[in-house]
């Protein structure tokens, strides 16, 4: 029989592998947008879980895997007459891409097995940290799906898949650190002391946040899958007009929202602007409402991080996509999701503590 003060120990350990794991997940997501955005995402065309580790060792190997690249529509309509020193710098970042999902499955799986056997983890716990493990496995399939779509007649993966192996990375993270703060058992309710007056709108507008954030993230997956980012380099206008001719424009019209890249654009600019006057409403709101310190530290972050993010998309745009920024873009929208989780999980425990 497990103490409490054991069970504690056991938490603590769990959340802080957990966190770790996270942490590499928000890796993951940073080398995937680099890796996309450098257009390094189709030079490995051969999708080897095992064997695939060992990268090309010497000059016979890398002509080898350079000529099988040449078969590809990518390198005979985009990239024709490239170097291999030139491949071998696309050829890096898919490959360190693909060699961090492998660490990150090692990571987990490993410790995971460890705290499962040495009878460390809740019974409640379990079927949560397995769901996190099929996940993963998930992801890679999903990844390589993505992948193949790219490998065909069109060198350019579909924006359907893109955003669908990036929404389920962002799942995999947000539930981990959904059960990661669930686990602060002390911090928990040192917070919950100092925190009153959490009424049912302050909880689910938490909630309502944390999912539009989620979308938005999503949206900006389409924006990256079709390069609707380079479409308009002007803003607050679209060109000359706010609302761009041709919008909605497709038969039938909804395909729009999700194929033609000016839609995609003004939506993703729309969604932002209606996410700025929420978050910032909502965070004046409970700063004001609320008697913890804490949670009203929290809160000025999730200003400040929503003010840096508004101004690195409007960077993105005006300075025509560049790698740095945009990858400093799509960091910030996991950290804003981070501090959003943070919240709704406490929000979720405070009620729960209340009934």
């Amino acid at each position: 029989m497990k103490t409490l003060e054991q069970n504690e120990i056991y938490n603590r350990q769990i959340y802080i592998w957990l966190f770790l794991c996270a942490g590499l997940i928000f890796c993951m997501i940073l080398l995937g947008g680099v890796t996309r955005l450098t257009h390094s995402g189709l030079s490995m065309v051969e999708w080897k879980p095992l064997m695939g580790i060992i990268p090309p060792l010497n000059s016979k190997e890398w002509q080898e895997s350079f000529d099988l690249y040449k078969l590809y529509p990518e390198y005979q309509k985009i990239n024709k007459g490239m170097s291999i020193s030139e491949y071998k710098y696309i050829f890096m970042y898919e490959y360190l891409h693909r060699i961090l999902g492998r660490v990150i499955g090692i990571f987990f799986l490993i410790p995971f097995l460890f705290f499962f056997f040495t009878n460390r983890i809740k019974k409640t716990l379990t079927p949560k940290l397995s769901i996190m493990f099929f996940l993963g496995g998930f992801q890679g399939l999903l990844g390589w799906y993505m992948v193949k779509s790219g490998l065909v007649n069109i060198p350019s993966v579909s924006q359907y898949r893109l955003t669908a192996h990036l929404g389920n990375a962002v799942i995999i993270y947000a539930y981990m650190l959904w059960v990661a703060f669930g686990l602060l058992e002390d911090s928990k309710q040192s917070l919950m002391s100092s925190a009153s007056n959490i009424t049912k709108g302050i909880r689910v507008g938490s909630y309502a946040i944390t999912g539009l954030l989620f979308f938005m993230i999503l949206s900006g997956g389409l924006v990256a899958g079709t390069r609707a980012g380079l479409a308009y380099s002007t803003f607050p206008l679209m060109g000359e007009t706010f609302i761009p001719v041709g919008l909605y424009s497709s038969s039938p019209f909804w395909l729009s929202a999700f194929e033609d890249i000016t839609t995609i654009q003004f939506n993703h600019r729309m969604f932002a602007y209606f996410l700025f006057v929420l978050i910032f409403s909502f965070s004046i709101y409970t700063i004001r409402k609320l008697d913890s310190s804490i949670i009203r530290s929290v809160l000025a972050c999730m200003l400040i991080l929503l003010t840096l993010q508004v101004c690195l998309g409007i960077a993105t745009i005006l300075l025509y996509v560049p790698v740095s920024i945009a990858a400093a873009h799509q960091s910030g929208a996991i950290a804003l999701l981070t501090v959003s989780i943070f919240l709704s999980r406490f929000f979720y425990d405070h009620s729960r503590s209340s009934q």
